[in-house]
């Protein structure tokens, strides 16, 4: 009986302390990032990296990097987290479809796959565990909601907001567009003004052949988006329309429109109010120095939600569908005490 007692007694102590015959293995979660293209993906590469090691978890992390064949990478590394047989797989899709054949194989190897940031086609939906991403239309009423507290201060019979989108058409431009038009339904003074069309906006190159070049340089920028917004905020200041408010679907957008602004002699964030979707470090600099007014979250920093919800998905545990990342939304007037505090 004593040696029985004594043996049991010498595994609980090598248990405690952790003895690699007797301790449990960690899991392994393998990680398909869509890129390393921007601030926003690589904070939210460095959260998810951060939030398994901080839970003892063993991360196998794949970066599709840029280019037209990331989804093939994606596609080609997620495979390979099947092969390797690891215990669950997640993944930031770089495109909306496509992924039908792999989440299959996935289910069939038994291994459970969490989806984050950007959600799949609807005939996938039963192929995966869990989404884990924003709620973009929440993101549009949240911006929405803001101006209307704003308009209702302001001396003008009606507020005209121009509305920019990131990439007009895909589910997140139109979530953020049918959130926006809700939240602000119910208030007759705010009016949305319709978009312009594609031929409103100057196109250097067709404009002037000897700019073409120049025209093509500007579009490899690492800011394409920036210098977007202030193409199409140029435009809308030179057709003369009344304009009270942007609503930008981007903090880089929001900031090629501030410059295309000040370029106008104008000062944004007082002549026009602004509000973006973004919340980078680059939206808090401009809201410190009075140029942004507001921006709503969409937090890269999604790491330990991900890490949880991969747990109870092992466990066994009832998860939602649909899991919203947790975001806010800023006013420039805590934004100098916020930046300090911006991961991204």
């Amino acid at each position: 009986m004593n040696k029985i007692r004594r043996a049991l007694l010498a595994g609980a102590l090598l248990a405690a302390a952790g003895h690699p015959a007797l301790a449990a293995a960690p899991l392994v979660i393998g990680f398909s990032q869509a890129g390393s293209d921007s601030a926003w993906r690589n904070a939210n590469s460095a959260s998810i990296k951060a939030a398994a090691a901080l839970d003892g978890i063993t991360l196998k992390f794949a970066d599709a990097g840029p280019g037209p064949d990331s989804q093939a990478r994606q596609l080609a590394a997620i495979r390979s987290f099947i092969a390797l047989k690891v215990d669950l797989i997640a993944f930031s899709p770089s495109v909306d479809a496509g992924w039908e054949t792999v989440l299959r194989e996935a289910k069939a190897a038994g291994i459970p796959v969490i989806v984050t940031g950007r959600a799949p086609a609807p005939a996938e939906i039963g192929l995966y565990a869990a989404f884990i991403g924003s709620d973009y239309a929440e993101q549009g009423r949240r911006a929405g909601r803001w101006l209307a507290a704003q308009a209702g201060a302001a001396p003008h019979a009606f507020f005209h907001i121009v509305e920019l989108q990131g990439t007009p058409g895909s589910p997140a431009a139109l979530a953020r567009s049918k959130g926006f038009a809700q939240a602000i339904a119910a208030y007759p003074k705010l009016r949305l003004l319709p978009p312009q069309g594609a031929d409103t906006r100057p196109d250097p190159a067709r404009a002037d052949p000897a700019r073409a070049e120049a025209a093509r340089a500007e579009a490899v920028r690492p800011d394409p988006a920036r210098a977007e917004g202030r193409q199409a905020m140029a435009a809308w200041l030179k057709s003369g329309r009344a304009i009270q408010a942007l609503y930008a679907h981007s903090d880089d957008l929001a900031l090629g429109a501030i410059e295309a602004m000040e370029e106008a002699g104008l000062k944004p964030g007082r002549d026009i109010l602004v509000v973006s979707i973004g919340g980078a470090r680059s939206a808090f600099e401009a809201m410190a120095a009075g140029k942004l007014n507001a921006a709503v979250e969409c937090s890269p920093l999604l790491g330990p939600q991900l890490m949880q919800l991969a747990r109870d998905v092992l466990a066994g545990r009832r998860v939602p569908k649909w899991v919203t990342t947790e975001e806010s939304l800023f006013q420039a007037g805590a934004a100098a005490a916020e930046l300090a505090r911006r991961r991204y």
